[in-house]
């Protein structure tokens, strides 16, 4: 599979390290009423998604950049990269 970094161009995907769903860059807020309940279901809590899916990969053997790339899990076909610092970024613009 070959990831096409935003920066460095297409890579192969065995440079990176598959981390989870990019659902975990939105943490819960440690202050709210109900933070206990919150991080349970962050922390244990997942979705097994079949199509498009939006994934948290780390380029260990590269420049150790955290990327969320959009894959179809049926066929591994990836229609999306971006640094996460730029997805973080809009997720908080769009707050």
């Amino acid at each position: 599979m070959i990831i096409d970094h935003p920066l460095l161009g297409p890579r192969d995907a065995a440079e990176f390290v598959y981390l989870g769903d990019a659902a975990l860059m939105d943490r819960p807020d440690w202050q709210a009423p109900d933070c206990m309940d919150r991080f349970v279901d962050y922390g244990y809590l997942r979705d097994n998604p079949a199509g498009p899916h939006r994934e948290l990969w780390y380029h260990e053997q590269g420049d150790r950049s955290w990327l969320v790339v959009t894959r179809d899990t049926r066929t591994h076909e990836i229609t999306g990269v971006e640094l996460a610092r730029d997805a973080a970024r809009e997720r908080g613009r769009d707050r």
